[in-house]
């Protein structure tokens, strides 16, 4: 595995699975890009960890990360209730003004044939990524301030990654930019603040990802509960 700050030594990859005795195998991890398989390495506060074939970072640990992690899942929460109650869009045309909440966009398709589609915006916009947050909050809260982890911390972290590649708030927020091109010939549109909530969410969802490393709180959540 490559360990990098300025410069880049490079060690080699491990030899295949079978070569190892069952007990050396969770001394392994596999590339999340290419699943070489890898020696855990020791990487120090501000190195990052490289796979050497595909040069996928592995391991990237950082001074306060967890806490900064939590911080923003914080704000992401907060976010996520703003863009929820307050004002989404203003139409206006013909002299009639219509306003729309993110909760009235979801409920638009609840009823016939539609209503499946419901229940899948609801819970791809906003149940998953706020369940998510709230779970990484659970997980991270009490690390960054010292304790041990709270119980089922593991498995609570093990669903926030699952549920990660299905939480499509960006997704939506593409789709909204996409459908206010179209209509804003047919009428005037004003953008409401629970709309600028949302884009925000997107940003500090975006940052949150890029500030965790997963295999550093896997290896704290094991460090703390054996401490």
């Amino acid at each position: 595995m490559t360990v990098s700050n300025t410069a880049m030594p490079s060690t080699s990859a491990a030899p295949p699975a079978a070569r190892f005795a069952a007990s050396d195998l969770h001394e392994l991890l596999a590339c999340p890009a290419c699943d070489a398989l890898l020696r855990e390495p020791d990487v120090a506060i501000g190195e990052t960890a490289r796979c050497p074939r595909c040069g996928a970072v592995i391991e990237a640990p950082r001074a306060l990360a967890m806490t900064r992690i939590m911080m923003l899942a914080l704000a992401a929460l907060i976010l996520m209730i703003a863009a929820i109650f307050f004002p989404f869009l203003e139409l206006e045309a013909a002299g009639m003004i219509r306003r729309s909440s993110l909760l009235d966009t979801v409920m638009a398709f609840s009823s016939g044939l539609t209503a499946p589609l419901t229940l899948a915006m609801a819970a791809l916009i906003v149940v998953l990524p706020t369940v998510r947050f709230a779970a990484l909050i659970y997980v991270l809260a009490p690390m960054a301030l010292g304790y041990h982890p709270a119980r089922h911390a593991a498995p609570a972290f093990r669903i926030a990654e699952a549920m990660r590649p299905w939480a499509m708030a960006e997704v939506f927020v593409v789709g909204v930019a996409v459908a206010l091109v179209k209509v804003a010939g047919l009428a005037h549109i004003s953008i409401g603040p629970a709309f600028w909530a949302f884009v925000a969410l997107v940003i500090v969802t975006v940052m949150k990802d890029n500030f965790m490393s997963r295999v550093t709180v896997w290896k704290t959540l094991d460090a703390r509960r054996r401490s």
